[in-house]
């Protein structure tokens, strides 16, 4: 800054030299302070501009800090629900090439379902008893919105008004499906078949009534469709897509059920001997409890496959195994029991089975479909086996076209 000033001072004076005068003190101090005096005006901008380009650089940071902390404080709930977003968005996922989306937003549909069961007790020695109550048909309308689906069915079957409570739901997205059910059976019960033994008679015990035996469930299976963009299992049981070239995809997934077993052996006792000529049998042991309950973890494993042999005609199919580990629940049970009472022998086989036929244009759509559950246990002194399941005939409609299709 000092030479600028001196720069100014000599700017001044030449003007004087160049005209032959010599300048005189007052002359040389008036262009000193000058000089002074532009070099202090050129000192106060540069302290101006430092202090503009600080502000400068201090608004910018404090836009940022602004930014950051809004950013940091974005709600946790939307945090989920975002990642939630993109949870269904993925599980709805599909090659257009292989499934047509569903082009609405609102079915409506007549269904009749034909409701079965069957239960085999089993003694060691030999010895077994099967029962199972008259099948059941009900008639209903059904309306669905998204996922959501519900209805209302009547019952043609005369039974008692509180021996069947019974709740069967299955939801169904692109890449995962779960079965979900509850069942109180009971009073209704007929013997379908006995043996006894090698040479007694048990033809006139078939098709008795017997109302000594209850029989509960309540769970669920949960399972993954691996090859979900291209195979779509709502094509084939909840009609909310088309598959338009056939495909199969494995299946993985897990189970949890609670089964309950009570039985009235004095009455099933004196039942028999009522019905069967010799009397010198004897009930094995291995069938004189009162109650069994045991919980059912399972993973299973399969294979689906969806068969397209003419245009909006479909034949569906899938088979999955479950390896279950029963175990028999006590008044003191927690998980750690489980894991020290862990045994190989405790491990059975179940087996789930899906089938289905459906005619569906994207609008209209008709078919059938059935679902069968299979379940085993055994033990040292006797086993059970049991299924159930449904078979559904159907008519229905979409409305509500979507705006995006």
């Amino acid at each position: 800054m000092k030479g600028f000033a001196w720069l100014c001072l000599a700017v001044v004076l030449m003007p004087l030299i160049a005209m032959g005068q010599t300048p005189t003190d007052a002359d040389v101090g008036e262009s000193r302070r000058w000089a002074n005096d532009t070099l202090l005006l050129l000192n106060d901008t540069a302290v101006t501009a430092t202090d503009t380009v600080t502000i400068t650089a201090t608004a910018t940071a404090t836009v940022r800090d602004t930014i950051a902390v809004k950013r940091k404080k974005k709600p946790f709930y939307k945090k989920i629900g975002h990642a939630l977003h993109l949870l269904i968005n993925e599980f709805n996922a599909i090659d257009s090439n292989y499934v047509e989306p569903q082009k609405y937003k609102f079915t409506a549909m007549m269904q009749g379902t034909y409701s079965f069961e069957s239960y085999k007790l089993s003694a060691k020695s030999g010895q077994s008893i099967r029962f199972a109550p008259k099948a059941q048909v009900r008639v209903g309308p059904y309306f669905g919105w998204k996922l959501i689906f519900l209805g209302y069915t009547i019952g043609f079957s005369q039974i008692h008004i509180d021996s069947k409570k019974q709740i069967d739901l299955s939801l169904y997205t692109s890449a995962i499906g779960i079965d979900i059910f509850y069942r109180r059976t009971g009073y209704d019960y007929k013997i379908r078949s006995v043996d006894l033994g090698e040479g007694i008679d048990t033809q006139r015990l078939n098709g008795i009534s017997f109302d000594g035996l209850k029989v509960g469930m309540t769970g669920f299976n949960l399972y993954y469709i691996t090859n979900h963009r291209k195979f779509s299992y709502p094509a084939a049981f909840s009609q909310s897509t088309c598959q338009l070239i056939s495909c199969g995809s494995p299946i993985f997934g897990i189970g949890y059920t609670v089964h309950t077993l009570d039985l009235d052996y004095d009455k099933l006792q004196s039942v028999i001997a009522s019905h069967v000529q010799e009397s010198d049998y004897q009930l094995d042991e291995g069938l004189k409890f009162s109650q069994v309950k045991y919980r059912d973890f399972a993973i299973s494993g399969g294979y689906a496959y969806n068969y397209v042999f003419t245009k909006n005609i479909m034949v569906a199919g899938s088979l999955s195994l479950a390896v279950g580990y029963k175990h028999a629940t006590g008044d003191r049970e927690n998980f750690q029991s489980i894991l020290r009472d862990f045994s190989f022998s405790n491990l059975n086989v179940d087996l789930v089975g899906r089938f289905g036929l459906v005619w569906n244009t994207s609008k209209w759509y008709a078919g059938a479909s059935a679902i069968v559950h299979s379940y085993n246990y055994n033990k040292s002194q006797f086993s059970t086996s049991n299924y159930f399941g449904c078979v559904n005939l159907y008519f229905g409609v979409n409305f509500g076209k979507k705006r995006n299709i």
